[in-house]
């Protein structure tokens, strides 16, 4: 495993993006949102980090896969490992954010730091699999830019009736994608990444007890996510019953 003190020369990427995640989370806080409630305030910080890793590493990772041999078990390229360590310096950050502002969020924490490990143990520990995270990242990061546009329609919807329509929109588009993506593609990218390291396919590169922990971590991660998105459709209709119902009482 790489040493501490060799960190900043092989990880340029890892310092100038967590550098620049906490200059965006700053203006987020001491100018964009400094108006709004602590805990909005807060929130929305948080979604502004994400807006600026979640699209971009989306794109990366889809032009890895497109640039380069789609071999899970081949060597991480230079490309791979600077998407991975932009990411990586995400997750710090806004688990810094979560520590400070949400500390008893203890499901989210954990998100991010399991999904840290994945990412870190590729990048750092093995240096194979980059194909595994770069399509796990494109899948997971794909629906940033909706979920956080969503997020901050929100938060902002109880001060603003233009927020509170745009959330109004947005909701059911958004899950509509969400549930396509987390649903369906990715228990499907997961089987064939599964079956691919069960069958000891990268067991020359990769630990099988590695490989078996990215499996459960991510396997956990997509039932988390269904689970969630559930619970929204859920609260969705509950509402759409609720308005349609007292429409029919009114016109009665």
């Amino acid at each position: 495993m790489m040493q501490v003190e060799t960190l900043w020369l092989h990880s340029p990427t890892l310092f100038a993006a967590f550098g620049m995640f906490l200059i965006v989370y700053a203006l987020g806080y001491l100018k964009l949102f400094r108006f709004w409630k602590p805990n909005d305030r807060a929130g929305a910080c948080s979604c502004c980090i994400s807006l600026a890793h979640g699209t971009p590493a989306a794109f990366l990772a889809a032009y890895c896969m497109l640039k380069y041999p789609l071999e899970l078990a081949r060597q991480n390229t230079p490309l791979e490992n600077a998407v991975m360590e932009f990411s990586i310096a995400y997750f710090l950050v806004d688990s810094m954010h979560y520590r400070v502002f949400f500390p008893d969020d203890f499901v989210f924490i954990a998100h991010h730091l399991a999904t840290f490990s994945v990412i870190a143990s590729c990048r750092y520990y093995v240096g194979y699999g980059g194909l595994t995270i770069m399509s796990l990242l494109f899948l997971a990061e794909i629906t940033s830019a909706c979920q956080n546009a969503w997020t901050l329609a929100s938060i902002a919807r109880r001060e603003s009736s233009q927020a509170a329509l745009i959330y109004k929109i947005l909701s059911p588009l958004f899950y509509s994608f969400y549930t396509v993506v987390r649903g369906f593609v990715a228990p499907i990218l997961i089987y064939h990444l599964a079956q691919f390291y069960i069958d000891g396919k990268a067991d020359d590169v990769i630990p099988r007890w590695l490989a078996y922990c990215w499996i459960v971590i991510v396997v956990m991660a997509i039932l988390g996510s269904m689970a969630w998105i559930l619970n929204l459709w859920i609260e969705l209709f509950r509402y759409n019953a609720r308005t349609w119902s007292n429409k029919c009482i009114k016109t009665m």
